[in-house]
């Protein structure tokens, strides 16, 4: 029971941890927290689930779409809602409202266009287990640890390893300096909001098939939110660490305690992280956690 446990906690903090490291990379870079980026993840799971139930594409394309979909409509969000507002340099605020309209016009445009139903995915994958020893772990739930392995270890590499991670790296220490030395911030920044938004495609297209897809469940982001937040606004690493311990302890209280506490305890620790340590576990310098 507690390995089945374990093994639930790491797959949703995973997911988590997907929608997470997009917070914790437009942060770093704009000083704001985009929270039209649960939207976006809603969005990359319609596109997957209409790609497979309407256009009946193999299930890998269909989450290709999503992925890319949810990357392009992240880089919109940015040319149209944003870029104009950090221009102008307006207060970080500005940003921030105009993130919530856009998070209000999506859920409604889907409402309008699509219908407020919840949808289930086809059975693209099969429902069972595969038992190893005692325990018993379900095919989905090894799928997503696969996928989220494989995104934060080519996060990791993008961000450490190459050109692109270097630029983003000396653009979040300073913006107008990285430009004076000849970095393109425009398009890093762009750069950004794709590889966050398909992130958060690839986590809407999870959550999709572990639950069901309807205009609210961009709503779940608030935890990957808090997750950036317990790691240190900012820091992707942390992030990802903060989504994990997030995710293993919702699963442990509804498992073993009462699963009414999974959302009291997740909520509680961000009261805690910001009474206690607002700079979250890895010390990132925060001056506005809204």
């Amino acid at each position: 029971m507690f390995l089945q446990q374990l093994v639930n906690g790491i797959s949703i903090g995973g997911i988590y941890a997907l929608m997470a490291t997009g917070y914790a990379l437009i942060y770093s870079l704009l000083g704001f927290s985009n929270w039209a980026h649960g939207d976006v993840a809603m969005l990359g799971a319609y596109i997957g689930f209409l790609c497979v139930a309407s256009a009946k594409l193999p299930f890998y394309l269909s989450s290709i779409a999503a992925i890319l979909g949810a990357g392009l409509i992240s880089i919109l969000n940015e040319r149209l809602a944003y870029r104009q507002i950090r221009k102008n340099k307006a207060p970080t605020m500005f940003l921030m409202i105009a993130a919530m309209g856009l998070s209000v016009t999506f859920q409604n445009m889907v409402i309008v266009f699509i219908g407020p139903k919840f949808r289930t995915f086809p059975p693209v994958i099969p429902v069972k287990s595969i038992a190893i020893g005692h325990v018993k772990l379900g095919v989905l739930d090894l799928i997503s640890l696969c996928i989220v392995l494989f995104a934060v270890i080519l996060l990791e590499f993008l961000i450490n390893k190459t050109k692109f991670g270097l630029a983003v790296r000396a653009a979040s220490t300073n913006l107008n300096t990285a430009s004076l030395m000849g970095i393109n911030i425009d398009y890093y920044i762009a750069l950004v909001f794709f590889l966050s938004g398909s992130l958060a495609g690839a986590a809407g297209v999870l959550l999709g098939l572990k639950y069901t897809v309807y205009p609210q469940m961009g709503n779940v982001s608030l935890k990957a939110f808090i997750a950036s937040v317990f790691g240190g606004l900012g820091s992707v690493r942390g992030a990802i660490i903060g989504a994990l311990i997030i995710g293993i302890m919702e699963v442990f209280i509804s498992g073993f305690v009462i699963s009414g506490l999974r959302d009291l305890f997740t909520f509680g620790l961000l009261i805690a992280i910001l009474l206690f340590k607002p700079t979250g576990l890895f010390g990132i310098e925060v001056q506005d956690k809204a």
